[in-house]
């Protein structure tokens, strides 16, 4: 049996380019500065630069990244921020956390983006911000939402946590809103050793909030003026994330091909639908989700595996079916297309490590699978 393809391959990584990254390990170790320092500053500069904007402010994860700018803005108890229900649930939790009532909007059907119409519907006198994600790596609907949060006097935070480099028209994820947040989880695109993440933003005053509010609240004076979080990037993340950084682009591209490969062998299948991309969106193929039609999804899959090819499912679970949310006050129904959506979407291999006889070997075996999908072993 050939080699299994791995959804993701960290040791293929590690061999190309482990010794670069032992090296930037050694400056960080050698420097004897082990939190803040200027590996972060200059992480901060370069991601703030690469985004577009004008700060970038590290903190210890993305759930937090979002959390920590709702907390700036003073978003709270009383205070409900939309998100859509076809989602990482982290997104929920950070809007919980920072004590904020969860408002869930269903979903376009054809990206799983949040769907404008549904973020106007679910508009009320207590909406204070909207949390679009850039689910996948493409870039949501931002004109039509910048439209409705400007009429409503209302922010917008990306969740940009899947999109490192995705551009709506010629801007890039990051800098399209009021601020953003970026998680460095190993898995993204511009993946971190470990938990990190990033706010960017054009705001001054939220950017040093946010600063403030990362190291538990310390001030410039050396008091710690609000209760903050212990929720600090530090010097290691980032000496390898600004390495990262620097190649971030020709790995996005290598992702473009790879995906224009699948769509191109895979277009003629009737049992699948393949993922949408608008004509204003550059993705940059953080995940390539299929959607399975006709129950065969966890077939698929089980056949697949079979073949030695790893799939992932994003998310197999809506947030307002979460056990964690049994308390939200929704019902099964509530937002049919997130349910929908989450029935049937498969993510094949892909990542800039892949080679191309990886994705041929994938897509034989998707046609294989689906081939089989109706013989007793596939259904029992």
């Amino acid at each position: 049996m050939s080699e299994p393809v791995r959804y993701l391959n960290f040791v293929r990584f590690a061999e190309c380019h482990g010794s670069e990254l032992r090296e930037r390990f050694e400056v960080v170790l050698e420097s004897g500065i082990y939190i803040g320092g200027s590996e972060v500053d200059e992480f901060e500069r370069a991601f703030a630069a690469f985004c577009g904007t004008t700060h970038a402010v590290g903190v210890a994860n993305g759930t937090e990244a979002i959390e920590l700018v709702l907390r700036a803005w003073g978003i709270g108890r009383g205070d409900e921020v939309i998100v859509p229900a076809n989602s990482p649930v982290m997104t929920g939790l950070a809007v919980t956390h920072a004590g904020a009532r969860l408002v869930l909007a269903d979903v376009e059907p054809d990206t799983g983006l949040i769907r404008p119409a549904a973020v106007e519907a679910a508009l009320t006198g207590a909406t204070r911000a909207i949390v679009p994600v850039h689910l996948y790596g493409h870039p949501a609907e931002m004109g039509r939402l910048r439209e409705i949060a400007a009429d409503a006097g209302i922010r917008i935070l990306e969740d940009a946590a899947h999109a490192h480099g995705a551009r709506y028209g010629a801007r890039r994820c990051g800098s399209l809103a009021d601020a953003a947040a970026f998680s460095f989880y190993p898995t993204k695109n511009l993946g971190a050793l470990g938990d990190a993440g990033c706010v960017t933003t054009d705001d001054p005053e939220l950017a040093g909030q946010v600063r403030i509010l990362r190291n538990v609240g310390l001030a410039s004076h050396g008091t710690h003026d609000v209760k903050g979080y212990n929720s600090r990037l530090d010097p290691v993340q980032a000496a390898i994330l600004r390495w990262k950084l620097e190649r971030l682009d020709g790995w996005n591209e290598r992702r473009r091909e790879l995906a224009r490969i699948y769509l191109a062998e895979l277009a003629d299948l009737r049992e699948i639908t393949l993922p949408a991309a608008h004509p204003w969106a550059t993705p940059v193929w953080h995940a390539f989700p299929i959607c399975v039609h006709d129950g065969l999804r966890d077939t698929l899959q089980r056949a697949l595996l079979e073949d030695g090819i790893e799939t992932n499912v994003h998310y197999r679970v809506p947030i307002h079916l979460e056990p964690c949310y049994a308390d939200g006050g929704w019902e099964g129904g509530d937002f049919p297309v997130s349910e929908r959506r989450a029935s049937m979407l498969l993510s094949l291999p892909l990542d800039a490590f892949h080679t191309e006889s990886e994705i041929a070997r994938v897509i034989a075996c998707v046609r294989a699978g689906l081939l089989r999908r109706s013989s007793p072993a596939a259904t029992a």
